[in-house]
């Protein structure tokens, strides 16, 4: 929901291409400068106390979201936000030079990034430690299922919250979005709190605190199946991220306005959530090192689709396999990340998974909204796709052994 809202907004406030691009930017500046310390934390203290924590700042910045939003307008333009405006426009400037329709005048649309920046932070420290701490909860023999039960529940979140965040949008406003979203992290706060009990292995060695933190990098670069699952994961999501432009989409060639922009951010997730059931019922995959290749495939031919759709029907359609390609894509990379890594490591080698992966998105995010500045969106996204394509071949090539991952249970190392 909160990434409907905030898209839209900054787009309805500024049309500009390079706006959206900057919100990709904004989020994964602290995810490659605070992964590492936050994977080093996750190990050494408690996880649980580390997401609670993390919780409260991610609702408070949702809550100053709501506030900016709601008093945008007697916000006064006092010189610092002044100056963020022109340093903004002076962005956009360079990449849209030929389409001189954006405008950075609103003195709210600073505060907006500085909150997102905020949140973001927040986000990473919690990442890092909630990815860790899941495995301790469930037996290691029942983890690739627990793994695709995890996406299948987040997926409903994913089709319900930008759904009902178009509808929000159109007819409440954007602040209730962000209420909500304040109220959601209070609600998780609570639900973790009542978890008494994990099987949480601390790293007890006395190396220096940098010598911690590399040994996360080391052991994700010896690991070859690991360096290669997360690279291929990294350059398709950093190439063929579509949703960073739906915005654009839903405006100037689906003209679908915010309601439609909702659908559209919801059919990934449909599409998702729907693999993962089935997924979840299906024996363990046999091959899944041959199905994530030709998945992440699948995921560049239905962005290049997506691309050259002027139908809005089928453009959810489109998006609704992309969604689908990537939930297989997600299942495999998580279940292998987590199998092959010994407790006491999960954190650092979960925060450098999350650097590859996080920054993956929101680097995706600004690649495709200064290229969309630069070329117009079409060619934005089909060029990522038949980049997604490229880098599955590469990555086949360079790694062979991603090909021979078996079966994802016990038995995988």
């Amino acid at each position: 929901m909160l990434a409907v809202a905030v898209e839209w907004e900054l787009y309805a406030r500024t049309h500009s291409a390079t706006a959206l691009g900057l919100v990709g930017l904004v989020i994964a500046v602290p995810v490659v400068a605070l992964s590492l310390p936050a994977g080093h934390l996750a190990d050494r203290f408690s996880r649980k106390h580390i997401i609670l924590i993390s919780q409260i700042f991610s609702g408070l910045a949702s809550l100053a979201l709501a506030l900016v939003s709601w008093k945008h307008l007697s916000i006064p333009a006092i010189a610092p936000l002044r100056g963020g405006n022109r340093f903004l426009a002076g962005i956009a400037t360079i990449f849209e030079r030929h389409h001189p329709m954006f405008h950075f005048d609103d003195a709210s649309i600073p505060l907006i990034y500085l909150l997102l920046f905020v949140g973001a932070s927040a986000r990473t420290f919690s990442w890092a430690a909630r990815s860790s701490f899941f495995p301790t909860l469930v037996d290691r023999d029942a983890f690739a299922n627990a793994v695709t039960w995890n996406n299948s529940v987040f997926q409903i979140g994913s089709v319900v919250g930008p759904a009902l965040s178009g509808l929000l949008v159109a007819y409440v406003g954007f602040p209730f979005v962000y209420l909500l979203d304040a109220l959601f992290a209070c609600a998780f706060f609570l639900l973790v709190f009542t978890i008494r009990r994990s099987r949480q292995r601390r790293d007890q060695t006395e190396a220096s605190t940098w010598k911690s933190l590399m040994a996360g990098l080391r052991f994700v670069f010896r690991r070859k199946v690991i360096l290669a699952t997360i690279t291929l994961d990294l350059f398709a999501v950093l190439l063929g991220g579509v949703t960073a432009l739906l915005p654009i989409f839903a405006d100037q060639i689906l003209h679908c306005g915010p309601v439609g922009l909702g659908w559209m951010r919801a059919m990934p997730a449909v599409g998702a959530f729907s693999t993962a059931l089935a997924v979840a019922h299906l024996p363990p995959m046999k091959q899944a090192g041959r199905a994530l290749l030709w998945c992440v495939t699948g995921f560049g031919i239905a962005t290049i689709l997506f691309g050259l759709s002027k139908i809005f029907w089928l453009s959810l359609g489109l998006l609704c396999l992309v969604g689908a390609f990537d939930s297989v894509s997600v299942i495999i990379r998580g279940s292998i990340v987590q199998l092959v890594t010994p407790d006491e490591m999960r954190g650092r080698v979960s925060s450098v998974n999350n650097i590859f992966i996080g920054t993956s998105n929101e680097f995706g995010a600004l690649e495709s909204g200064l290229t969309a500045a630069l070329f117009g969106p079409v060619l934005s996204v089909v060029a990522g796709g038949i980049g997604t394509i490229l880098v599955v071949l590469t990555v086949a090539l360079r790694w062979p052994e991603t090909r021979r991952i078996g079966t994802l249970d016990a038995s995988l190392r």
